[in-house]
């Protein structure tokens, strides 16, 4: 039953949220001119209209009612800059059948005026205070050509002094329709308005997330992972690695005489240093490697599923790429070198460890001279 329900709803209203409402907008209209037009004939039976007349109005209710659903089913509505509900041409086509009416109903003709405000009404909710006003204005002044011309063409069925009075009256609620009208497009813009107000500040709020989670896991200079969030990329990906062997090696890289490099040229030409290597080194390590920052002048290399014997062919890349990294804009013919350690980690039980042992062989390589790196077996050997 639900499912005949929803392809029935898809069938009459289609799947666009803004059309859905559109359209069911038009099928209630065209449902209240069928209902008019039941009633309209009831007063045909009841002799108080011509048959005529009431056929032709129902031709034009109907015509009306059922063209402005099938265009906004169909989307056609969609094709105009403005006015996607086809509230003003829905309206002037419904105050065109209202005082046709009223022309026409004789006796019964004040109910008529209830009608007139039921479209006023209907276009508080799409219209803005001015076009809600211009449609308001244009019922009024339909309506009272109509009941100024019966008056003078019918005396005796639209009393001149019965007529003043449905004149009166129906200025009176037609303007208070407008100004209700008015107000209920006031509150709407301010809606719409704190809707947008909303969604900017969600989107600010989630631009400001994202630049603390930037911040949080990411170095502001390089623009490489920081300590932490290697941390934590080095135990996801030995929490998910299978295979028991090799697991992971890690290699430590430190720039060689930084320091004299912070005092040569200050924190701008150092920082540049910083930024030029993690960009160089980057650009040559394999895909699934990862290059963080450690800390000051050092940087982690994390290496899945290689053997610390293998990982000398990474560091040789990278050394390589420094040789022909330029530099000249901090220093005319400047050069940098590095020294590494390398270790390979056992599992997520010996990520410290393994950390601890290539801080150890990048020492080892400092020590030995600089500009090179050291494998833990090596360090051990030596």
């Amino acid at each position: 039953m639900n499912k005949a329900v929803a392809a029935l709803s898809r069938l009459l209203l289609g799947d666009d949220a803004r059309q859905k409402v559109r359209a069911s907008q038009a099928l209630l209209v065209l449902t209240v001119y069928i209902v008019f037009a039941m009633v309209q004939h009831a007063e045909v039976v009841l002799g108080m209209m011509d048959a005529s007349q009431s056929w032709a109005l129902t031709a034009w209710n109907l015509a009306g009612g059922f063209g402005f659903y099938l265009g906004i089913r169909c989307g056609l509505n969609l094709r105009l800059k403005s006015g996607r509900s086809l509230a003003i041409p829905q309206s002037v086509w419904a105050m065109v059948g209202i005082t046709w009416s009223y022309a026409i109903t004789g006796a019964a003709r004040g109910a008529v005026l209830l009608i007139m405000i039921l479209v006023v009404v209907f276009t508080m909710f799409e219209l803005t205070p001015r076009r809600a006003r211009a449609v308001a204005g244009a019922a009024f002044a339909m309506l009272a050509s109509t009941m100024v011309f019966k008056a003078w063409t019918d005396p005796v069925l639209y009393d001149p002094r019965v007529e003043a009075m449905h004149g009166l009256f129906s200025g009176i609620v037609l303007t208070a329709s407008y100004i209700l009208a008015v107000r209920i497009g006031t509150l709407r813009a301010r809606l719409v308005e704190q809707r947008t107000s909303l969604q900017l500040q969600r989107t600010e709020l989630g631009e400001a997330l994202e630049r603390i989670r930037t911040l949080a896991t990411r170095d502001e200079l390089t623009g490489l992972l920081n300590r932490r969030a290697a941390m934590e990329h080095m135990q996801r990906e030995l929490a998910v690695r299978a295979r028991p062997e090799p697991m992971m090696s890690v290699a430590l890289i430190d720039l060689d005489h930084f320091k004299r490099i912070n005092d040569e040229h200050g924190h701008a030409g150092g920082d540049t240093v910083l930024r030029r290597f993690g960009e160089k080194a980057q650009s040559v390590i394999r895909d699934g490697d990862l290059l963080a920052r450690w800390g000051g002048e050092e940087f982690l290399l994390v290496m899945p599923a290689t053997r610390v014997g293998q990982a000398s062919a990474t560091l040789q890349r990278i050394r390589q790429a420094m040789s022909n990294l330029c530099l000249d804009d901090v220093a005319p013919g400047m050069k940098v070198t590095f020294s590494a350690g390398a270790s390979e980690c056992l599992g997520a039980h010996d990520l410290e460890a393994a950390i601890a042992r290539a801080d150890a062989a990048m020492y080892s390589a400092k020590r030995a001279g600089r500009d090179r790196f050291v494998a833990f077996e090596e360090h051990v050997a030596s």
